[in-house]
């Protein structure tokens, strides 16, 4: 601690994200990356762009990139609004949307960046548990709040909620801000987009990182009624007019016209899941049903900490969470198909030499 830092930093308990190390033959699969690189489409689009323009600033309205969001997702370029990745949104969303008089509701086992931001903006929070399947229940968010917010599929759980269970939470907090955070929605969920036409108290939060293969490029929008979209943008502008560089802006564009690369490849994922879903229930695993581009498995006699270091020292990374409840859980990201191969053969010498 030093004593020039103002009081705020010293509280701060930040969000820690999946271990980067610098190991040889690693098979990585703890930060819930995409195994495959993206479009070729965007890679040409991101060439193309790499020249003197960039001495210039970016369009700070990122017009053509909300343009083609908004096609896609069937809404009008005003109902969109776009950031440095999805946490940077996120990050809007709660300083702006969701800190109010009376907690903000969110799962108690969820992504963990919503307590780190709570902290950060001093929203005041009440979490809600997951029942003892970690399962989220509407019955147990009909209280007082100020807002809700809830990743749909859930993290790192990988359990969805229904469209129609999406539909009954903002129909009955229709004084709240519901803020559903779709992540992962592509590899199997149903997205709550077209339910922001009826409802001006909901706002989605999506990502290019995971299904589009661009976390690199930090790319992130929400969608909504516009005057939450509003509010937003008069956040934006009033820290950072410019957060998506030319470069990021012409790789969203051009990953979503790649309709085909991007059916082809979230296919492949969910098949991928699928195998490694089975190999692992041979071996003993419990698997938590997923939507996501992760599964959440425990295998009994073993602890997380445990198994999550028996397989480091053969190269694979997997996600371990020491918390109550699920600290004997693995998170682990889906990968190639030689990647999930390699985990289980992995997994098959540590079980031999156990």
């Amino acid at each position: 601690m030093s004593k020039f830092w103002s009081p705020i930093v010293a509280s701060l308990h930040p969000y820690v994200a999946g271990e980067q190390p610098a190991i040889a033959n690693l098979v990585k699969l703890n930060t819930n990356e995409n195994p495959w690189g993206p479009s070729l489409r965007v890679v040409e689009a991101i060439k193309d762009a790499a020249t003197d323009d960039l001495r210039l600033y970016p369009d700070p309205s990122a017009k053509k990139l909300r343009e083609t969001i908004a096609a896609y997702h069937g809404v009008s370029p005003d109902e969109v609004f776009v950031g440095n990745g999805s946490d940077e949104v996120l990050a809007f969303i709660f300083a702006g949307l969701l800190k109010h008089e009376k907690p903000l509701l969110y799962p108690d086992i969820t992504y963990s960046f919503y307590p780190t931001y709570s902290r950060f903006f001093d929203v005041k929070t009440t979490t809600v548990p997951l029942d003892d399947n970690f399962q989220i229940r509407l019955e147990d968010y009909e209280g007082e709040c100020g807002a809700i917010i809830l990743p749909n599929p859930n993290a790192p759980t990988g359990i969805g909620l229904p469209l129609a269970d999406i539909k009954k939470l903002v129909s009955s907090h229709a004084d709240q801000v519901v803020a559903i955070d779709e992540a992962y929605i592509d590899f199997g969920g149903e997205t709550a987009v077209p339910l922001v036409r009826d409802h001006d108290n909901l706002i989605v939060i999506r990502t290019f990182s995971k299904s589009r293969s661009l976390a690199g490029m930090r790319v992130g929008y929400a969608i909504a009624q516009r005057p939450l979209i509003d509010a937003l943008e008069r956040l934006k502008d009033s820290f950072n007019s410019y957060p998506l560089d030319r470069l990021a802006q012409v790789a969203a564009v051009a990953s979503i016209e790649d309709v085909v690369w991007f059916m082809d490849h979230r296919q492949k994922l969910i098949d991928n899941r699928q195998r490694l879903e089975q190999a692992l229930r041979e071996r003993g695993f419990d698997i938590l049903p997923s939507q996501a581009n992760f599964i959440f498995a425990r295998k009994s006699g073993w602890t997380g900490k445990d198994l999550s270091l028996a397989l480091r020292e053969r190269a694979i990374l997997v996600r371990h969470f020491d918390k109550p409840r699920i600290s004997d859980f693995l998170r682990i990201s889906i990968g190639t198909e030689e990647q999930c191969q390699a985990l289980i053969t992995a997994l098959d010498q540590v079980f031999a030499s156990a």
